[in-house]
C-alpha cells in the first residue's frame, strides 16, 4: 500500500512539473499579476527568462538554445525566426480572442495574414527629458534637433544619453535628415553618420541599460530611448518627490515604433499551455494591465475599456491618427545592408 501511495505521489509531481510555461521576454515585460492569474486560470506554473536585445534573443535561439514555449519578439526579429525554421505557425482555433486586436496591427509586412505571431504591446523610441531643466533652457523637445543639432547641445553638453543600439541612433539621425528610418542608400547612411559623429562628442554616453534611473536622479537632462521607460521615470521621480518631472514627446521629423509579438517555438515542450497564454493575453482586461503598469502602447482594442485615462491621455503610448502616420517600423536586416551598418556603428562607436 505504501509503494502504491508512493508511485501515485510520484506520478503527481511528474504532471505538475510538466505543467509549466516557459516564457523568453524582454525584462518587466509582464506584470506579476497578470502571472498569478495566468497560473491559477492554467493550473500551471509560469517560468520566464529574459533578453535585453533582439539580437541577445536571435543569437541564443538560433544557437540552438531549447526548453522555451513562448517568445515576444519585436517586428523584425520575426521573419528570421521563421526564416530559420525557429517558430511554428499558430492554431488560431485556439485563439478565439485574436478578434480583440486593432486591425491596424495586424497583416503586417512581417508576417502576411500573422501566420506565426499576434501583437502584444508596442513601444515608440522617441526623447524623454528633465522639463524643469528644458523649459529653463528654453530648448524645444519636440525635434530630434535636441539630441543632434550642436548649437542645441551645446547648453545641455555632458547631459545627454543616447541609446546604445545602432538601428535606433541611426533611424533617429535618418529621420532627423528627412529620410526614411530604413534607409540603406550609402549618401543617406553617410549623412546620418556624418550627424552622429558631429553630436556625439556633446553627449555623456551610449546607455541603454540605466538611463531611467540616470533621468530620475537629475544626473541627465535628456535622453533618447523607449516610451515605457519614460514613463516608468516619471514614476520614479514623482515617487521620490523630485523637483522636476520626466516628459517625453514624438519628434515631428518621425519616430520609429516597435510591436512586440508573441510567438511559439517550434521546439515548444508544451504548445497547448502556449496557445492557452496567448489568448489569455488577448483577453483585454489583462492585455491593459501591462498598458497602466509600465505605459506600453497596445493594440488591443478590448483593452481601451480598462485602459486608466490618465495613461490613454498620453500621446507617446497611444499616438494621434497623424502621429501613427509618422511612425515607422523597422526592417530586417541582412548581408551587405547589415555589414555596412555595423562597418559604421563601429566608427561612430571608436571615433575621438
Amino acid at each position: 500500500m505504501k509503494k502504491f501511495l508512493l508511485a501515485l505521489l510520484l506520478a503527481a509531481g511528474t504532471a505538475n512539473a510538466e505543467d509549466v510555461l516557459h516564457l523568453y521576454n524582454w525584462n518587466n515585460y509582464i506584470t506579476p499579476e497578470t502571472v498569478k492569474n495566468f497560473e491559477a486560470s492554467c493550473k500551471c506554473r509560469v517560468v520566464q527568462d529574459y533578453y535585453g536585445a533582439m539580437e541577445e534573443m536571435l543569437a541564443k535561439l538560433s544557437a540552438g538554445a531549447k526548453g522555451y514555449d513562448v517568445v515576444v519578439p519585436t517586428g523584425f526579429a520575426v521573419q528570421p525566426l521563421v526564416k530559420q525554421g525557429l517558430v511554428q505557425p499558430l492554431d488560431k482555433s485556439k485563439l478565439p480572442n485574436i478578434k480583440n486586436l486593432n486591425p491596424s496591427f495586424m497583416n503586417s509586412a512581417f508576417d502576411k495574414g500573422n501566420q506565426y505571431s499576434v501583437p502584444y504591446a508596442f513601444t515608440t523610441t522617441l526623447v524623454g527629458y528633465n522639463d524643469k531643466k528644458i523649459k529653463e533652457l528654453g530648448i524645444d523637445p519636440s525635434s530630434w534637433a535636441i539630441i543632434f543639432d550642436p548649437a542645441v547641445l551645446a547648453k545641455i553638453k555632458g547631459k545627454v544619453t543616447v541609446l546604445d543600439d545602432s538601428r535606433e541612433v541611426f533611424a533617429a539621425a535618418l529621420m532627423y535628415n528627412g529620410f526614411s528610418a530604413n534607409s540603406t542608400k550609402p549618401e543617406e547612411l553617410k549623412k546620418a553618420q556624418e550627424t552622429i559623429l558631429k553630436a556625439k562628442p556633446f553627449w555623456a554616453a551610449f546607455n541603454g541599460q540605466s538611463y531611467i534611473k540616470e533621468l530620475t536622479l537629475g544626473n541627465i537632462w535628456v535622453a533618447h530611448g523607449y516610451s515605457n521607460d519614460m514613463f516608468q521615470a516619471n514614476t520614479d521621480a514623482k515617487a521620490a518627490k523630485r523637483p522636476f518631472g520626466i516628459a517625453y514627446s514624438l519628434q515631428k521629423e518621425g519616430n520609429t515604433l516597435s510591436l512586440d509579438n508573441m510567438m511559439v517555438l517550434k521546439s515548444a515542450p508544451r504548445p497547448d499551455l502556449a496557445a492557452k497564454f496567448i489568448n489569455f493575453m488577448l483577453d483585454g482586461k489583462n492585455s491593459a494591465q501591462l498598458t497602466n503598469a509600465i505605459g506600453s502602447g497596445n493594440p488591443n482594442a478590448a483593452s481601451q475599456a480598462f485602459v486608466k485615462p490618465e495613461v490613454k491621455a498620453i500621446s507617446a503610448v497611444f499616438p494621434s491618427a497623424d502621429n501613427m502616420k509618422k511612425l515607422q517600423q523597422l526592417n530586417a536586416l541582412e548581408g551587405k545592408a547589415l555589414r555596412d551598418l555595423g562597418r559604421m556603428w563601429t566608427q561612430v562607436k571608436t571615433a575621438k
